[in-house]
C-alpha cells in the first residue's frame, strides 16, 4: 500500500556541545553567537545554571554572576544559535531601524535621486547646477517717480513692487535690503527717465548703504531752446553684497535748480551667485 501524507524527513539537526574547561573568572567566550541566555544550557561541574540569574549573554560573550576556576568542569549545550540569515519582509524596515549616517553615497544609485523633488537650495556649478539661487531673486520695483532735486541726491520714490520673493523692499526708506541668508553676487539694473526744466547736467547714482556709490550716469543738456529736457539713464553693475546691505537710487541736477520728474523708472536686482 502506498504511503499517504508528508514524507518523513531524513535529515536531522543535532545539538552542539562546547567544552569550556580551564576557563577562569566571571566571563566565558562562546564559539557561536546567541541571541539571549535562554539559547544555551550552561553546566558548571555538571550542575545546570539558571539563565539570566546565574549568567547573561551578549553575542559570544557570557557574563557570570559568580566566578569559576581552571579546575571547574564547564560546558554549554547550544539550544539555539544566531547563525541564520533572515530576510525581513518587504516594507518592514522603518526609519528608526537604520542607524544615523549608515547609508553612504555608494549605496545610492544615481538614477534613484530626483533632484527636482529632493534637493533644495543652490546646487553648485561643480555638481551640475548653475550656482544661481532664483528663490532669492528680486525683480522690478516699478512705477512713476517724482522728486525735487538739488545739490544732494534724493532717492527715487518708486511706487510699485512687481515681485519681491524675499520681501527685501523697505517702502519707508525706499531701498531694497539683502535678506539674512542672501549674501552673494547681484546683478543690479536701474533705469530712470528724467525730465529737467533746466539746461544743466542731470546725474543718477546707484548707492549701496548710506553713501557708497556703485554706479553713476551723467547727462548734459545741449538744446537750450527747449523748455524741457529728457534724459534716460540706464545703469548696470554686478556687486558682491552681504546680508543687510541695502540698495537705493538717487538723482540730482548739478546746479540745484529746477524740478526733475521721472516716469517708468525701474530697479531690477537679481542674485547671480
Amino acid at each position: 500500500m502506498a504511503y499517504i501524507g508528508n514524507q518523513a524527513d531524513t535529515a536531522f539537526t543535532s545539538l552542539i556541545k562546547q567544552d569550556l574547561t580551564g576557563a577562569s573568572g566571571d566571563s566565558l567566550t562562546l564559539t557561536h553567537a546567541v541571541s539571549n541566555a535562554n539559547d544555551i544550557a550552561l553546566y558548571i561541574n555538571n550542575v545546570r545554571q539558571e539563565p539570566t540569574s546565574a549568567y547573561s549573554t551578549n553575542g559570544t560573550a557570557v557574563s557570570l554572576t559568580g566566578s569559576v576556576g581552571t579546575s571547574d568542569d564547564i560546558y554549554v549545550i547550544y539550544l539555539a544559535r544566531a547563525v541564520q540569515t533572515t530576510v525581513p519582509p518587504d516594507g518592514s524596515v522603518s526609519t528608526a531601524k537604520i542607524a544615523n549616517s549608515a547609508v553612504s553615497s555608494a549605496k545610492i544609485a544615481s538614477s534613484a535621486v530626483n533632484l527636482t523633488s529632493k534637493v533644495t537650495g543652490v546646487l553648485p556649478v561643480a555638481n551640475g547646477g548653475t550656482g544661481i539661487n532664483s528663490s532669492l531673486a528680486f525683480f522690478n520695483i516699478d512705477g512713476s517717480a517724482s522728486t525735487t532735486t538739488n545739490t544732494s541726491f534724493n532717492k527715487i520714490q518708486y511706487s510699485t513692487v512687481v515681485l519681491d520673493t524675499k520681501s527685501g523692499w523697505d517702502s519707508s526708506n525706499k531701498w531694497w535690503e539683502v535678506p539674512t541668508n542672501g549674501a552673494g553676487y547681484y546683478h543690479i539694473t536701474a533705469q530712470v527717465a528724467l525730465k529737467s526744466m533746466t539746461t544743466n547736467q542731470t546725474e543718477v547714482r546707484i548707492y549701496k548703504n548710506a553713501s557708497t556709490i556703485i554706479n553713476v550716469s551723467q547727462f548734459d543738456a545741449q538744446n537750450t531752446n527747449t523748455a524741457y529736457h529728457y534724459f534716460v539713464h540706464t545703469l548696470n553693475t554686478v556687486q558682491q553684497l552681504s546680508a543687510d546691505d541695502y540698495i537705493w537710487v538717487g538723482a540730482k541736477i548739478a546746479d540745484g535748480t529746477g524740478n526733475v520728474s521721472g516716469n517708468g523708472c525701474t530697479l531690477t536686482i537679481r542674485q547671480v551667485q
